[in-house]
């Protein structure tokens, strides 16, 4: 049985800006610190912020270019701290040699890759791991994730991404846990621990950056990059505190994000980097910035020039310049003519050196470079098998009319259709660290490994959705009009018992760079599915996607849906073992699905204006919230997902003690089958200081019943999370009427009001 005890996060992601981690932190390390620190000269402390990115096979010689050449001395004289996209085990060790080996004071370099999903294993994608809603399912993946990485050399993953992300369109929210502020806390609490586990040091531990500081989820009109322009309110209650949680957490260290902030780049945002997360919450980890991001000040119009940038950088708390080569050019004349403070660059340089002592670089800087571990380790057999399971448990069954699903495996003839359905690659994701080309499992693969002897799988391409090379440097060539596919793909159709229609995106349709201002299907998918239908009406439409889509067409017409994201090395079995019954559906919905795009952004927790809903005024007037084209709401709302069991809940039970509020609700397997029911606790505060949304997730718990098992499942709601942020950071507890609705979805449920009295 699997209990996700949200109520503990919740309560240290609603807490009140306290100090968070302790700087004793630093403590055990102090004094080799400081003793290193007083033996550098300038150019060494500045060098300790320098991060570069590997650009030749470090195994082999310098090429002969300037460019490579300056970058080899500077690693050699010591002035340089860290390096990304170096790889492999033997690679990493002859960079760590060119440090080691040759500067003065032998300071061994940090390296770190933008691990995301998996290293060579892929895992599902972290939308897709948010929809299990299963957090001991996300720590496993990013365990394993950290096993390979540090079998490859690397031990400082780029990764995770906590920022919450309320547009569809904006194509990084398949790196996201979705549009919910409590989700992508505990999971970012979740992955965070697979990866650094209870010691850096040990060898299968790598450090966790938690990306990107802060609300570049909420860039306008999900336009990667872009302006954020939001209140404080949404700020605090938010987008700030998965971040929060990640430094409760222990995580090693952040990563500042592209966009500016109300008028302020993230990058040089003083308020956000020194005051509240240095500050405020007592963060004693490395503050990074992201790729260039220093130099970008510039671009954004806030700094005039590099000075001016590094200067903004270092005073706002942005400790390491990732390739913008700002720091190393700037910064010892900034100290030297005391225009920077050398006490805010030692501050950095004690970051850098304690996480490096930490990590155990200090007591064997080649200690991650071994290549018979490497060779042993990636892909392994239980790491392919623990891929399979996680990617079952994040599918999420949409629609299941007249119980279509679970097909059965000896059904004599199926159809797979679309190009999807054939790809090995595309299964991968995004973000896919190093695993290889089409090395996944195939969806159609996945299928006729899962048939019974007798039972034949045909497949037709149908659409053509992507043409020409596909890679994540380069924008796709999506098709449109190309109806070729269809007379062959309506053929077979006819001729099926099942058709199983996959459809959906490229996985480069989504991702960094990857915002688009349409999130219906592409080409011509919905049209060939209304085609299918006129043959053959048993069919079902596995959904291949990183994010929402708007497909109200398929809702209503497909009878059997399922949500299947992209799921990584063993995706092809991981769908099969859901379309035949061997794994019973129990993912949620992590994002709401609406009707049009233009609903976007499109979020649960919306508050409620002054003219919410129809029933206000007289049947037939306009003067309401609303679209005049479109309902207000979802096709399929946040939380929301069926299985292959059914569940009852009865009325809930609420009381309040010692200003606490206690929830008890009785929930009923209906059916036969054994299934797991997550249970979701909303509230609203009825009438607050500063307004608050309609509804807000604050706790949840899986269940695992047994066909007829009923059981009472219980929550107790504490002021941590009954309260939130003012538009000031203030943390407060208001007296008065909250009302809490329990079920398993943010629109079917069941409610009840209380008054809670706080002192």
């Amino acid at each position: 049985m699997h209990y996700i005890l949200a109520a503990a996060f919740c309560c240290l992601v609603f807490l009140a800006c306290q100090p968070g981690a302790d700087q004793s932190d630093m403590e055990p390390f102090t004094r080799e610190v400081d003793s290193l620190l007083a033996q550098m000269t300038l150019e060494e402390k500045v060098g300790q912020l320098n991060m570069y990115n590997g650009t030749w096979e470090f195994t082999g010689p310098v090429p002969a270019d300037e460019s490579n050449q300056k970058k080899a001395e500077m690693i050699k004289n010591g002035q340089v701290g860290a390096m990304l996209n170096v790889l492999t085990a033997e690679g990493i060790r002859a960079a760590q040699q060119l440090a080691v080996e040759n500067s003065r004071l032998g300071i061994p370099l940090m390296f770190g890759y933008d691990v995301i999903h998996g290293y060579k294993t892929m895992f599902p994608i972290p939308l897709a791991q948010a929809a299990s809603w299963d957090t001991a399912m996300a720590r496993r993946s990013s365990q394993i994730a950290a096993r390979e990485m540090t079998a490859a050399g690397l031990h400082w993953a780029f990764g995770p991404m906590l920022d919450v992300a309320p547009d569809g369109r904006w194509g990084r929210i398949m790196e996201s846990a979705g549009e919910d502020p409590l989700l992508n806390a505990v999971f970012g609490w979740a992955w965070i621990e697979g990866l650094q586990g209870d010691d850096l040091s040990d060898l299968h531990t790598a450090a966790a950056c938690a990306k990107h500081f802060a609300a570049y989820g909420f860039a306008e009109a999900g336009l990667d990059y872009f302006t954020v322009d939001i209140s404080d309110q949404t700020l605090y209650n938010v987008a700030l505190p998965p971040f929060k949680m990640a430094v409760e957490s222990g995580v090693a260290s952040v990563m500042n994000a592209f966009n500016e902030i109300n008028g302020i780049p993230a990058t040089g945002h003083k308020k956000l980097q020194r005051d509240i997360l240095k500050g405020e919450w007592n963060f004693p980890g490395v503050v990074l910035s992201d790729w260039a991001s220093i130099n970008e000040l510039i671009t954004h119009g806030y700094s005039a020039d590099r000075r001016e940038a590094a200067i903004a950088a270092i005073t706002a708390g942005s400790d390491v310049d990732m390739e913008s080569r700002i720091y190393e050019e700037q910064l010892p004349e900034l100290v030297r003519s005391g225009v920077v403070d050398e006490a805010l660059l030692d501050d950095a340089v004690r970051r850098v050196l304690t996480l490096k002592f930490k990590l155990g670089l200090f007591d064997d800087p080649y200690r991650y470079s071994d290549a018979q571990r490497e060779q042993e380790t990636l892909l392994a057999a239980e790491h392919l098998t623990a891929a399979r399971e996680v990617g079952a448990a994040s599918i999420v069954l949409l629609r299941n009319e007249g119980n279509l699903l679970p097909l059965s495996a000896t059904t004599k003839r199926i159809a797979v259709i679309g190009q999807l359905a054939n790809s090995k690659d595309v299964v991968l994701g995004s973000w896919r660290a190093q695993a290889d080309a089409d090395s996944g499992v195939s969806i159609l693969e996945g299928i006729r490994d899962a048939v019974a002897t007798g039972s034949t799988v045909e497949f037709a391409q149908g659409y053509n959705l992507v043409e020409g090379r596909r890679s994540f440097i380069y924008d796709l060539n999506l098709v449109e009009g190309d109806r070729s596919g269809f007379p062959e793909a309506i053929r077979l159709a006819a001729q099926s018992d099942v058709v199983i229609m996959v459809i959906g995106e490229d996985c480069y349709q989504t991702g960094e760079g990857r915002s688009q201002v349409d999130i219906g299907l592409k080409g011509n998918q919905s049209e060939l599915v209304n085609e299918i239908l006129k043959v053959n009406q048993n069919v079902v439409a596995v959904l291949m996607n990183g994010r929402p889509l708007a497909i109200p067409e398929i809702a209503g017409s497909v009878p059997a849906i399922l949500e299947t994201w992209y799921l990584g090395s063993e995706m092809g079995h991981a769908v099969a073992d859901v379309i035949f019954g061997n794994v019973n559906p129990s993912g949620k919905l992590p994002v709401s699905f609406p009707h049009h795009t233009g609903q976007e952004p499109f979020y649960y927790y919306k508050k409620n204006s002054g003219r919410p809903v129809p029933n206000a005024f007289d049947a037939g007037m306009v003067f309401w919230a609303h679209y005049t084209d479109s309902s207000n709401e979802a096709v399929f709302p946040f939380g929301f997902g069926l299985s292959y069991s059914s569940f009852a809940y009865d009325e809930p039970e609420f009381s309040v003690e010692n200003s606490e509020v206690n929830v008890s609700v009785t929930v009923t397997n209906t059916s036969e089958v054994a299934g797991i029911e997550t249970v979701q606790v909303y509230i609203r505060d009825i009438a607050a200081s500063e307004t608050q949304p309609v509804r807000r997730l604050v706790d949840f718990k899986r269940v695992a019943l047994a066909g007829g098992e009923s059981r009472q499942v219980r929550f107790t709601l504490t002021a941590d999370q009954l309260g939130y942020y003012l538009s000031s950071g203030q943390f407060i507890t208001e007296s008065g009427v909250f009302e809490i609705f329990v079920g398993g979805n943010v629109r079917d449920t069941r409610s009840g009001r209380v008054e809670v009295i706080f002192d």
